[in-house]
């Protein structure tokens, strides 16, 4: 019984049953004479603690999580896939990836983990490699699909990018273990209030972002960029770390420029057509397409493929990759169901067929080149 209660608190965080966090107010407290007005504080910072953070548009509404596991256990959802959870797996050329310094590239780990080789850097996301999305090893998501690549298969990480704090997107023995990598850590991009947590199990080349902060690392100009989600690890710490996207390009001048967007886990926002317009455009999107049934429940959270695509053309990229799905089963629609629907949603609105795709596991693509196979997975 004592594992069935852990159970439900494990799932309740990662699929958001009570994710409340206010809207924005533009509302500031009137100064008064006799002190210093203070500096007013971003509009997604809460205005009702002095931590914790807040979505630029909207607020994430109650919903009853009780209603939400009684429907999938009365309606037996979620169905299997009809593939038996068997994915098509790739099998990349691991010594030329470790090699490799020259060729820009992408490819699909799993989930919401991928290594993008760029300028002859060795970018992560969101690196994910336990068997359990979950604090514990007994209960939580288990994965369906192993990852592409392992760990010791990856080349030196030069730059970690972790979107936010949920067990999915941050995994504390896969952060660990990059941590102790041959020839020195990766650097540690995180949104604000997660240095804590890195710093207290032990890695420390870490650098917090607000949204719109700007750095630079390995010589690459990166951004971290809203979305519209929550975070939390416990109960008891709902939005109080910050949550977002990551924005990379060479740097001016690069002999073959370049621009990715990695958005990390959201519902739909009028904060990508803000990206759209600050940025002018992508050579590349990383978008999550998985983990929307039922709607009622998800949509504020995470996106569906249909919104996906009206995702793709906010931010004005040239190709997406879609991700977020297929590695746990954290939500009610059938694990193979997103990659279809992608597809259909893809060819109504008109765009051609190798604009937003998706990639078999551990598949590496050429940025440079159009990539056929991608374009048929799930059609």
């Amino acid at each position: 019984m004592r594992r069935s209660h852990i159970a439900l608190c494990v799932l309740a965080l990662l699929a958001g049953c009570s994710s409340g966090t206010p809207a924005r107010s533009e509302e500031a407290a009137p100064a008064t004479q006799l002190q210093e007005p203070e500096p007013p504080r971003p509009l997604h910072h809460a205005k009702h603690t002095t931590s914790g953070f807040e979505n630029n548009y909207g607020h994430l509404p109650r919903e009853s999580f009780l209603k939400w596991r009684w429907e999938r256990f009365t309606q037996g959802l979620p169905k299997p896939p009809a593939n038996g959870y068997r994915f098509p797996m790739a099998h990349p050329d691991i010594a030329w990836l470790k090699a490799n310094r020259t060729a820009d590239t992408l490819t699909w780990i799993g989930h919401a983990s991928a290594l993008v080789q760029l300028d002859g850097v060795n970018i992560l996301t969101d690196p994910v490699f336990s068997e359990r999305a979950s604090p514990f090893s007994f209960v939580g998501p288990k994965r369906k699909t192993p990852p592409g690549l392992t760990i010791d298969e990856l080349p030196h990480v030069d730059i970690v990018l972790i979107s936010h704090n949920h067990y999915d997107h941050l995994d504390k023995p896969s952060i660990e273990a990059l941590n102790r990598q041959a020839g020195g850590p990766p650097r540690f991009l995180v949104p604000l209030g997660i240095g804590k947590w890195m710093n207290d199990i032990g890695v420390t080349n870490v650098e917090e972002l607000d949204w719109s902060d700007e750095t630079h690392a390995a010589g690459l100009n990166i951004w971290f960029v809203p979305s519209q989600h929550w975070s939390a690890r416990t109960p008891f710490d709902r939005a109080e770390t910050l949550w977002g996207g990551w924005v990379v390009k060479t740097p001016a001048g690069a002999a073959h420029p370049y621009s990715f967007w990695f958005a990390g886990d959201t519902g739909y926002s009028p904060d990508f057509r803000d990206i759209g317009a600050r940025f002018g455009g992508f050579d590349l999107a990383l978008i999550p397409i998985g983990a929307y049934d039922p709607r009622w429940f998800m949509h504020a959270q995470h996106v569906d493929p249909e919104e996906a695509v009206r995702i793709f053309e906010d931010v004005h990229a040239k190709k997406a990759i879609g991700i977020h799905w297929g590695s746990f089963e954290l939500t009610d629609e059938p694990l193979d169901e997103p990659p279809r629907r992608l597809a259909e949603a893809a060819r109504n609105a008109g765009l051609p067929a190798d604009a937003f795709t998706v990639l078999k596991y551990g598949e590496m693509i050429h940025l440079d080149m159009p990539n056929s196979s991608a374009a048929t997975i799930g059609r």
